[in-house]
């Protein structure tokens, strides 16, 4: 399938299977790849800008950071050690850092400096590696694998850095959800060639199912197929994006209550006990 950078550059890029069914892969993926972050409209560097949409947004913004952070609190005990990789502009750490001790790894230098400024305990790092290995009670990746291109590498990164039994959290789109067949190559999740990996919920149980991982459960993230709806509706030139969006985003939630198949899943994983490495 053919999908068009509708956000930024208006190229095309090609999105095909890879070996382990359910993950997809972008291709061909730009050398240059850091001009296509390049933007003040990416989230990552999300600002105030006032109005109702911003009023509506920050409000959304809120309860999801509260469900996340219940979600960590109900694995954890206070002030466990916890980095959020790919912090971008740090809403997360900001929401978190009086319940735990956390890090932030941001590799985008516009992002990580803007985070930096709004933390009062957090610690920033420049590179994953520095920290000591099994010193870490969890890590979280808020839709960030589907950007990582060495996926396996930075896993089992991680898997090092975790302490046995140490809590992996992943969140990314999902490419079989309602939202994502109906608008197809419209859409936003794919956010190409952003997006390098696009995961189905079987296809992330098959790459987190194995001697390194041990897969709990799943959770929702419910507001993020309104969210992608209306931005696939605005992709699509629809002048009532925003009405047309909440519906199918309505639709997608309710149809996935069976199917449980969402619009994008998390993904609560333990290290296993025993690892050679």
């Amino acid at each position: 399938m053919k999908v068009k950078d509708h956000f930024l550059a208006q190229e095309y890029f090609d999105i095909e299977p890879t070996d382990t069914p359910g993950i997809l892969k972008t291709n061909p993926i730009p050398a240059d790849l850091e001009k296509y972050y390049e933007s003040q409209e990416y989230i990552s560097h999300h600002q105030d800008k006032g109005g109702i949409k911003e009023f509506i947004y920050k409000k959304v913004q809120q309860l999801n950071l509260n469900f996340k952070r219940n979600l960590l609190a109900k694995e954890l005990f206070n002030k466990a050690k916890v980095l959020d990789y790919g912090c971008g502009a740090g809403e997360f750490l900001k929401f978190i850092e009086s319940d735990f001790t956390t890090f932030g790894y941001e590799p985008n230098a516009d992002a990580r400096n803007f985070a930096a400024k709004k933390f009062s305990s957090t610690t920033i790092i420049d590179n994953i590696a520095q920290l000591e290995n099994e010193s870490l009670d969890a890590v979280t990746m808020w839709h960030v694998l589907e950007h990582i291109p060495n996926q396996d590498e930075i896993l089992n990164l991680i898997a090092q850095k975790l302490k046995p039994n140490g809590l992996l959290v992943i969140a990314v789109p999902n490419h079989t959800s309602y939202d994502a067949k109906k608008y197809g190559e419209y859409w936003a999740a794919y956010d190409v060639p952003r997006h390098i990996y696009h995961f189905s919920k079987s296809g992330m149980e098959r790459l987190m199912k194995n001697k390194k991982w041990n897969l709990k459960y799943t959770r929702p993230l419910l507001f993020d197929a309104f969210y992608i709806s209306m931005l696939s509706e605005k992709y699509k030139k629809n002048p009532i994006f925003w009405l047309s969006g909440f519906i199918y985003g309505a639709i997608s939630n309710f149809k996935a209550i069976k199917t449980g198949e969402f619009s994008s899943l998390i993904y609560v994983i333990r290290k296993n006990e025993k690892i050679d490495f």
